[in-house]
């Protein structure tokens, strides 16, 4: 039996059992719910339904829970013979209890039909699984028996197959290795002999380019030399050229210092003159405006010592201040210009 028919075997043992309980439990609680409502208290009949549902509900629990550890090979113990055995005995009870009452022998053997083929066939499909699963257990065994032999005989073909595979490398090997070892003892005699050639040529090369090397280092020592002289001859005359610059910017700072000293003097004299009496001349009293404008003066002061208006003045004094300004931004541009 392939596992196709096993599968087709449970499937109808499922489907069989699914209708029996089905059946039985409708039966059942179309029998037990009108005894139930005559036994009820008063405004309790509707609980009737219940107790046959509950019964039924444990039916189910036991079929369901038997057929999956009867599929795994399980075996839940003492607990769920008890339980199957008891809901059995319930629900043959429930069924039986009306027509019992009323000494009904036909009635009682028509009732326990339901039950006793519920009881039976739960049982029996328990047995029917325990026995499909043992079934398969061995045809899995069975079949894995048989893929581990044919697995082994195909190891052993590939392992037979390897070893003359190996046995050939190692073979084809040999023959290399000898050939490489042939070719190898040619090589090393050939490069004996190129060695000793190069060795020759080598020891030439190196004869040679050691007078060349000699003739370099010559040629480099006077090169220095020339080198050295033209260098300490350049510092002769960057010294020279320093010396003659420092002399030339003291003689232009004693020039400048003279320069300022006689225009201070001409300064303090135009400005110790005091307030002139008559209008001076323009040269003169744009003399006098610049030094008023030196010293700091006010517009009004410088005025009354040139004897000029002070527009004229004021005019003035914005022309040195333009020039000024010009000047200092001269100097800031020459100033970045060295530092750059």
């Amino acid at each position: 039996m392939n596992s196709v028919q096993i599968r087709s075997a449970e499937r109808a043992l499922s489907v069989g059992t699914w209708l029996i309980v089905g059946g039985a439990m409708l039966f059942s609680i179309l029998t037990v719910t009108p005894l139930m409502e005559r036994h009820s208290p008063t405004g309790w009949e509707w609980t009737a339904p219940i107790l046959p549902l509950v019964v039924d509900a444990a039916v189910v629990i036991v079929v369901r829970l038997d057929s999956v550890l009867a599929a795994l090979g399980g075996d839940g113990g003492r607990w769920p013979i008890a339980l199957r055995w008891m809901t059995g005995c319930m629900t043959l009870a429930l069924n039986i209890a009306d027509s019992a009452l009323k000494k009904d022998l036909v009635g009682v053997a028509v009732h326990s039909v339901a039950p006793l083929l519920l009881i039976v066939t739960a049982e029996t499909g328990l047995a029917y699984r325990r026995a499909i699963t043992a079934a398969r257990t061995a045809r899995e065994a069975q079949l894995n028996a048989e893929r581990a032999e044919r697995e082994r005989t195909a190891e052993e073909r590939r392992e037979a197959a390897e070893r003359r595979r190996r046995e050939e490398r190692e073979h084809t090997a040999q023959l290399a290795r000898e050939q490489r070892e042939h070719e190898a003892l040619l090589a090393r005699e050939q490069t004996a002999r190129e060695e000793a050639a190069r060795r020759e040529e080598r020891e030439r090369a190196e004869a040679k380019e050691q007078a060349e090397r000699e003739a370099a280092e010559r040629r480099e020592a006077e090169r220095e030399q020339r080198e050295r002289e033209r260098e300490r001859a350049e510092r002769e005359a960057a010294q020279r050229w320093e010396l003659e610059a420092r002399e030339r910017e003291a003689r232009e700072r004693r020039e400048h210092e003279r320069e300022q000293q006689r225009a201070e003097r001409e300064r303090q004299a135009l400005l110790a003159a005091g307030p002139a009496d008559v209008k001076q001349g323009e040269e003169q009293a744009r003399a006098t405006v610049r030094a008023a404008f030196d010293a700091g003066m006010p517009i009004r002061q410088a005025a009354e010592l040139c004897g000029w208006s002070v527009g004229w003045v004021t005019a003035r004094y914005q022309e040195h201040r333009d020039t000024t300004t010009a000047d200092a931004g001269a100097s800031a541009l020459d100033l970045e210009g060295a530092t750059a």
